[in-house]
């Protein structure tokens, strides 16, 4: 049986304004589905409501993984059920390095312990992939990283942690040619084993990974859905379609 991560007419609140109105998705394993639209059309709050962010309310539909309503469980039980959210702007642990941060959490996103030793080597392998300079592993997580590290970290998480759905918000933002190119080959790499909601606003990214649904997101409403064909149209035309 395939993993699948439903939303059912998904409608979101913040601060008393509704932001999000009646969202449908379906994102089964093996599938990259890309969710596009402007700036402020509700793409990160969607995502950020479905993980359980306090600042967004979710006042109606369902959250469904594998037919289970997990709409209002805490962010830590839907980490453990499985889903990522790789969020735009992940914030800097003073004090926390990174080789200690992913061990920890690949821990508790798995249920397996990781000795320090092993671990370690793993994390270097998957870092020399990425193209991420061996000594991050030392950094405090993201003080100082620039959005291309921040980006190409959550792409690194994404290989380490092996989540059943990832929700990646604009994990394009800041990356240049080269590491775009390698970002999208990583999530391609993955795709296979897990389903993916990519949020962008560009269609740069999927010149490199082939999406198979686009969804178009504006004033809180899908306004159209369709393939590879509806990227390249916005290429063309920009959010002026109907």
């Amino acid at each position: 049986m395939q993993n699948t991560l439903e939303l059912k007419n998904i409608c979101i609140a913040a601060g008393g304004k509704e932001i999000v109105r009646g969202v449908s998705l379906r994102i089964g394993q093996g599938r990259v589905v890309a969710l596009m639209g402007p700036n402020g059309s509700g793409k990160s709050s969607l995502v950020n409501a479905v993980m359980g962010h306090p600042r967004y309310v979710i006042t109606q539909g369902q959250v469904l993984l594998n037919d289970e309503d997990i709409t209002y469980i805490p962010p830590h039980e839907k980490a453990r059920k499985g889903i990522l959210l790789s969020m735009q702007d992940p914030p800097a642990l003073p004090g926390i390095t990174v080789s200690s941060f992913l061990r920890n959490a690949c821990s508790a996103f798995t249920g397996r312990v990781f000795s320090v030793i092993p671990f370690q080597e793993l994390l270097e392998t998957e870092m020399k992939k990425l193209g991420i300079d061996i000594k991050m592993a030392g950094r405090h997580v993201n003080e100082g990283f620039s959005g291309g590290e921040k980006k190409r970290m959550e792409a690194l998480q994404l290989v380490l942690f092996k989540p059943k759905f990832a929700l990646l918000d604009e994990t394009d933002a800041g990356l240049d040619v080269d590491a775009l190119k390698t970002v999208a080959e990583t999530i391609k790499r993955v795709s296979g084993k897990m389903g993916i909601l990519l949020i962008t606003h560009y269609t740069r990214i999927l010149e490199y990974l082939t999406p198979d649904e686009v969804h178009v997101l504006r004033d809180g409403i899908i306004m159209r859905s369709g393939g590879g064909e509806l990227a390249e149209e916005i290429e063309k035309i920009g959010y002026k379609i109907e």
